[in-house]
């Protein structure tokens, strides 16, 4: 048990701030929600552990499903804009939480950069380079921090894969395996449209393909895609229900990751995420099924059951924005992350390599 022992006294220095302690702030903090699609629950859920936070505001064109919302107690205060460009020029706001569709979210988070807004967004932040970059001349403009729902880097079960990669216990990681499945179900409308959802690439890739960095340390260097609809249920609309992207590694390793929406509605839980990294000294791989394992030269298999405290993107970007922590998820990782996803989506469109 060495190995666990090793990464929990190690724990805590990977992620500044637990769900369960809670953040105080210098001063209360004036949160806009703009718009409530996607994983807007990272931002709402941890609110108790936030409580210099006032929710002010609420930007969503149905004000039925405002008035749903309200119903936590947190949020009964908000006001509601049926648009969001007019909630950023009539309030005094601190921070906003842009959750809108994928197309119009870099329009939204270029506007409340420019307002000087701290801004925690779904991801991705942006579908094309040219609005990404955008997004990185605005951020060092404004001087305000940005961050992006990538929450699953604060699971207790990726944290640990990055300490044990950290290690060295697997030596260098020249091959990465990742998956992502999901059932299809009934999805939201602008999901359905290809022109304000984007892709699948983009949408569900960037958590893995953030992931395939994080734990072990890798850059990706070149992209390839293949993606399809295929036989898919009229719930997912025009979204692919099938892709594959093969990365480079700038150490010359390979890295894969394969998504599908084809989840039986039987199965017990909506999605089966598996991540595995092969290193020179050995194997760490997670899966539900199966839990963390890692195997390596004079290891027999063991599989983790210690792991580090769940940790809260949200409350990350507060710990970093009002209180000038360092943070665990900084921009630059979230501009990689991005970055290595558009050149993915770009080679699944134009069916040729394209450097990251």
């Amino acid at each position: 048990m060495a190995l666990t022992r090793r990464l929990m006294l190690t724990a805590p220095a990977l992620a500044l701030s637990s769900a369960d302690a809670g953040v105080r702030l210098p001063r209360k903090v004036r949160l806009g929600v703009l718009d409530l699609e996607g994983h807007v629950g990272e931002i709402l859920t941890p609110l108790p552990q936030a409580p210099d936070v006032d929710v002010v505001a609420i930007a969503h064109p149905s004000a039925e499903a405002v008035a749903r919302q309200k119903k936590n107690p947190r949020l009964g205060a908000a006001k509601h804009y049926a648009d969001w460009r007019r909630m950023l020029d009539s309030e005094t706001l601190d921070v906003v939480a842009v959750c809108n569709a994928n197309r119009p979210r870099a329009e939204a988070i270029l506007a409340c950069l420019e307002r000087k807004l701290h801004v925690i967004a779904e991801k991705p932040i942006a579908l094309s380079r040219a609005d990404l970059v955008k997004i990185r001349t605005a951020v060092s403009k404004a001087g305000a921090k940005l961050s992006t729902l990538l929450p699953m880097r604060f699971s207790p079960v990726y944290l640990a894969m990055k300490q044990i990669a950290a290690s060295g216990e697997i030596g260098e990681v020249i091959n990465i395996s990742s998956q992502k499945s999901y059932k299809a179900g009934d999805r939201a409308a602008w999901m359905k449209r290809r022109q304000t959802y984007g892709g699948t690439i983009p949408w569900i890739g960037i958590h893995m393909i953030d992931l395939m960095r994080f734990t072990s340390g890798a850059e990706m260097k070149d992209a390839f895609s293949w993606q399809a609809r295929i036989g898919a249920p009229p719930g997912i609309g025009e979204m692919e229900n099938t892709t594959g992207s093969i990365f480079r590694m700038e150490n010359g390793g390979v890295a894969v990751l394969h998504m599908d929406y084809c989840r039986p509605e039987t199965a017990a839980t909506h999605g089966d995420d598996r991540l595995r990294l092969a290193g020179t000294k050995g194997v760490l791989e997670y899966q539900a099924s199966t839990g963390l394992t890692v195997m390596s030269a004079g290891r027999k298999l063991e599989v983790i059951r210690e792991l580090p405290p769940a940790q809260s993107v949200f409350l990350d970007f507060l710990q970093h924005a009002f209180n000038s922590r360092p943070a665990a998820l900084g921009f630059e990782d979230i501009y990689r992350s991005n970055l290595a996803t558009i050149a993915a989506q770009e080679a699944a469109e134009s069916g040729r390599p394209v450097r990251v």
